[in-house]
């Protein structure tokens, strides 16, 4: 499953019967990588179907308070991550960042990291999620 449908999984109940594909093995990419370049790009920006509406920053304040460490999920795709009980690590992050077609240098992790945390609310938002509008473009 891709690390967005993993973080839809968490927040959108439905999500789970929505589960896209595994992700193929790293000689499937590898066959499939010189053709994929358009089609990937393409697949990475559109959004699944929407999900049940769900208040999102209702959802995470609740997973916030009944967290042992303090986690700024409103400002940090770190944060968020660790919330929701997914690896936050750079290499995640990274894979992140491609499938939402990050085109930034992803060297400049605290850049790459601004970019994907608006983009997930962005997504949430775009699926039937309630996100405050100074969490999104």
């Amino acid at each position: 499953m891709s690390i967005l449908g993993k973080i839809f999984s968490k927040i959108f109940p439905s999500a789970q019967a929505a589960q896209a594909p595994a992700a193929p093995t790293s000689d499937e990419v590898s066959a499939a990588a010189a053709a994929a370049g358009a089609a990937r790009a393409a697949a990475a920006t559109a959004a699944p179907a929407p999900m049940a509406q769900v208040d999102v920053e209702a959802l995470l304040n609740g997973m916030a308070q009944k967290n042992p460490q303090k986690l700024n999920w409103k400002t940090s795709i770190v944060d968020l991550m660790k919330l929701l009980d997914l690896d936050s690590g750079l290499n995640e992050r990274k894979e992140l960042a491609k499938e939402l077609g990050y085109t930034g240098d992803t060297s400049d992790s605290a850049t790459m990291n601004i970019w994907l945390h608006r983009q997930v609310m962005n997504k949430l938002a775009a699926n039937g999620g309630t996100v405050p509008a100074d969490l999104r473009d």
